[in-house]
């Protein structure tokens, strides 16, 4: 009888809950100016003890809500609260949307200074927040995350750590502005990114945004294929501690510490991580050993008044692959099928470049050493043991690039804010190679250095070693300063002005890194060595060049902004100024003084507009169109090898006209943006090296002179019209030539000596990147805490990339090689285990990149210098063909996996 009544008890206690009377409600929350998911958003129901948060993709469910009219609270730091009535019925669930608006200043602020772009913004843009950063990453270069975007090209390059690239319609990072909190970060010197200072970074990212074309900067910064800009804000992170455990191919582990406050008194906050990785490499000899830290603090002084401060740097040595093979060296399968070489002398070519038995593996800039060599290396101003007793790399990347900023964001009265940022930025470090004369080994398909026979040799040799391990410094530091004041004119019209002030000093040398078994290094290339004693190089004395070189910069602009509830439109113009200086430390100019040289300063200017117009609250239309007359770069302005000044130095300019449409509807489910750029850039200057008959030897010139147009459509759109799928497809097609000929182009040889050349590239299509893109993602969220990605990218109308003035034949008018089409598959899952112990979260990650192990070329350089089989091996010459081309391979089928525990 007791069992019959307990029974009878649990069974009613399990089907009244089934008659209760109760519902759901379920629902998406995205950030107002941009219908983006807004992850972590809280989800409270009033007056109840019950609530949620929001997925990565924004949407939330809350359960057993009780019939009737409730009240829903919807949160996030910085961007307010919501409260909404819902009705809900019996059974059924009440779907609500919600759109919040940032509210706070430190949002704002960073938004406001990085020139973030928002719906109304007339430009194209991507965002990449921090969910998709944390789902698809991987713990690889930030570039690389940028993958699914429109006309954005990112690859690892050789495959070491940080040594990424990034191109955006067809322009290289030299032509992308960088920004951190909006922040440049583009090198003073050349425009270049070396990604490996901002190791990471990714990881205390809250959100990257992609602006495309001359973008909403208002900087004068090189922002002519677009704009990346990386926010990192203390008050977005929700509180709490995480630690990441993660590991990967070839011995990959990376141990993540953050810690984030949150917003304490809506005063204070505090965001730390300090990550530490090592790995071995994929490919031979990339290994990685690297730290990272990020600190930020904010203080909001009062309710028009905040203070931030950053800093960030990632100290790091990574083995690098720094030079591409002939194909063949890697794949003697793809190469059969890619290198046009005709079948009559296919064998003949596979035969000359013996395929690697370590296949796409293989990497010529390393090679084992004996152990018992105990040789000491030097770097950073100290004696080391070498990374290995068993190998050494020819090429090491070293460096740590420290970035301090203090912000100060300040609402002077209800028209006027100032936002204002100082920083500093410092680094030293440098890359390693061979100078002398070494041993190569030449049985493989491709040279690599015989280490135990060049240290043989050094050790027997009276006069010093012949060939010797060197490195090639970078010392300098940056201080800069920018500031912007908005004052609001009227409700529909505001203006902005502003002032950006940079100064850098960058030291050069290379030094003596390894002796390799001898006692000295005979140098006698500074003029101020005397003796022979002096002319004995140790470990760390300077060798080869030593020169130290400064960089001046200030520039303003003035913008003008109306908008109303349809139309928004701007109009800006900006001034630049740029000045140089050379001091060579090893020339004496005739006076027993340091040759010296310096520029005048030189202008640029810029000048840009747009509109857009909402014709719905779901459509809108816009337009921009810009010039810009671009400062040039160092080596454009001064000879480095002489300290000469370029007489007439050319800024390269750049027209831009760009339209598109924007639908945001079906309250953020479905977001579409499609648009046509257009972009001539002119008077593309360069300096390179010709030879001279007349004086037998190597002269550098200064050509200018060459235009170039890039235009094509971009196309991207994000649905979820499911609760548990999320669909992304981004699509661009660019059409990126050369325009002309330069003929009889003049240059002095020689002090009264004149000579001329030719260049012939008119109609050339531009390399580097795929002018055809296609991207596919579908996410799925098919039980509650899991997300599984799987993502495809398509590749073609890819030119190898190419030196344009070195086309000085009249009869060398063919395409650059064109790389061969390929796609990739990858796939990403998180998992959210279930709450085991209240307030500790874990977090489970996989990513296969490459799912399906394909073998594909993902960079390549058009005839090769080097590795082109008529310079390596004994056959006929193929310009333009993969047989001339040198080529890095994409990885093959690589893993990261790893669980993160939140509490």
């Amino acid at each position: 009888m007791k069992k019959i009544v307990l029974f009878v008890i649990l069974t009613v206690l399990l089907i009244l809950p089934l008659y209760a009377q109760v519902g759901k409600i379920a629902g998406r929350v995205t950030i107002e100016d941009s219908g983006q998911p807004l992850a972590n958003a809280a989800v409270i129901l009033v007056g109840a003890e019950q609530g949620t948060y929001t997925k990565d993709n924004g949407t939330f469910t809350l359960s057993d809500v009780p019939v009737g009219m409730v009240e829903v609270q919807v949160r996030y730091m910085g961007y307010g609260t919501k409260t909404l009535e819902v009705d809900v019925m019996e059974n059924e669930t009440a779907i609500v949307n919600v759109k919040l608006a940032v509210v706070s200043i430190s949002i704002e602020g960073i938004n406001v200074v990085s020139d973030r772009a928002n719906i109304e913004t007339p430009i194209a843009f991507t965002n990449v927040e921090k969910a998709e950063i944390t789902s698809s990453l991987g713990s690889r270069d930030i570039p690389l995350v940028l993958t699914n975007t429109p006309s954005v090209y990112s690859t690892g390059q050789g495959g070491g750590s940080g040594d990424a690239r990034l191109n955006i319609r067809g322009f290289d990072q030299a032509n992308v502005a960088v920004m951190i909190n909006g922040v440049p970060i583009n090198d003073m010197e050349n425009g270049w990114v070396y990604w490996s200072n901002w190791d990471g970074l990714g990881d205390a990212t809250s959100s990257i945004q992609v602006q495309r074309g001359l973008s909403a900067v208002n900087l004068a910064v090189p922002s002519i294929g677009g704009t990346m800009n990386m926010i990192t804000d203390a008050t977005q992170m929700k509180e709490g501690v995480l630690f990441k455990q993660e590991y990967g191919s070839g011995g990959f582990q990376k141990n993540t510490l953050v810690a984030n406050s949150g917003l304490i008194d809506n005063k204070y906050a505090l965001s730390f991580n300090v990550t530490r990785k090592t790995g071995d490499g994929v490919i031979d000899g990339t290994w990685t050993d690297a730290w990272s830290y990020y600190l930020a603090t904010s203080y909001n002084i009062n309710e028009n008044n905040r203070l931030e401060f950053y800093a960030a740097g990632a100290p790091q040595r990574h083995g690098q692959m720094r030079y591409m093979q002939n194909m063949a060296a890697f794949s003697h399968e793809y190469a059969e099928d890619n290198s046009d070489v005709p079948d009559s002398v296919m064998a003949d070519y596979l035969s000359d470049f013996g395929e690697s038995e370590a296949g796409i593996y293989y990497n010529e800039n390393w090679n084992a050493v004996n152990p018992t060599y105990d040789g000491k290396q030097w770097w950073d101003g100290e004696v080391h043991n070498r990374y290995s007793p068993t190998f050494i790399n020819e090429s090491e990347n070293y460096y740590h690039k420290p970035q301090i900023n203090l912000n100060w964001f300040t609402k002077l009265n209800e028209k006027l804010d100032v936002y204002s940022i100082i920083y500093y930025s410092g680094g030293k470090g440098g890359g390693t190679g061979t100078y002398g004369s070494l041993n190569w080994d030449y049985s493989g398909p491709s040279r690599v250095i015989d280490w135990n026979s060049t240290i043989a040799e050094n050790d027997t040799l009276s006069t010093g070693s012949s060939g010797i391990l060197r490195n090639s410094v970078n010392t300098q530091w940056t201080i800069g300063a920018i500031s912007k004041a908005y004052y609001q004119i009227s409700e529909t019209v505001k203006s902005s002005i502003g002032i950006d002030w940079r100064t850098a000093e960058i030291e050069h040398y290379r030094e003596v890194r390894d002796l390799l078994g001898g006692d000295y290094f005979r140098f006698d290339g500074n003029d101020f060595d005397t003796t022979e004693e002096d002319y004995q190089k140790g470990l760390g004395d300077k060798i080869d060049y030593c020169n130290t070189n400064t960089v001046g910069w200030f520039g303003g602009y003035a913008q003008g902004e109306y908008s109303n509830d349809k139309l928004t439109a701007t109009l800006m113009g900006g001034l630049s100024s740029v000045k140089y200086s050379y001091t060579d430390h090893f020339v004496d100019d005739g006076t027993g003084e340091e040759l010296f040289s310096e520029t005048d300063w030189i202008l640029g200017y810029q000048a840009k507009g747009g509109a857009s117009f909402r014709v719905t609250d779901a459509v809108g239309f816009y337009g921009n169109a810009g010039y810009v007359n671009k400062c040039p770069i160092f080596d454009e302005v001064i000879n480095d090898w002489t300290g000469e000044l370029v007489g007439d130095p050319k800024n390269e300019k750049f027209t831009s006209i760009e339209t598109g449409v924007n639908f945001v509807g079906m309250d953020g489910l479905l977001n579409v943006k499609g648009g046509f750029y257009f972009t001539n850039w002119d008077d593309q200057s360069k300096s390179f090296s010709v030879y001279d008959e007349e004086i037998d030897d190597d002269i550098k010139i200064f050509v200018s002179g060459i235009d170039a147009r890039h235009m094509g459509v971009e196309i991207e759109a994000h649905s979820q019209p499911l609760s548990f799928a999320k669909f992304d497809i981004s699509l661009s097609k660019g059409d990126w030539k050369y325009l002309n000929d330069l003929l009889d182009v003049r240059y002095e040889a020689a002090p009264g000596d004149e000579d001329t050349l030719d260049i012939y590239v008119k109609d050339l299509k531009v390399g580097d990147a795929p002018q055809t893109q296609l991207a596919f993602g579908t996410t799925l969220f098919p039980i509650e805490g899991l997300s599984a990605n799987v993502s495809y990218k398509y590749f073609t109308d890819f030119y190898a990339t190419f030196d344009p003035f070195s086309r000085q034949d009249p009869d060398d008018t063919e395409e650059s090689w064109e790389i061969p089409a390929y796609g990739v598959v990858d796939l990403h899952l998180i998992y959210k285990l279930p709450t085991i112990v209240n307030g500790i979260q874990m977090e489970a990650y996989a990513h296969l990149f490459n799912l399906l192990d394909d073998t594909y070329v993902q960079d390549a350089v058009d005839n090769s210098s080097y590795n082109a089989w008529a310079q390596w091996g004994s056959g006929p010459y193929y310009p333009h063909s993969g047989s001339s081309a040198e080529v890095y391979f994409g990885l093959p089928r690589t893993f990261n996996a790893g669980i993160a525990i939140n509490f």
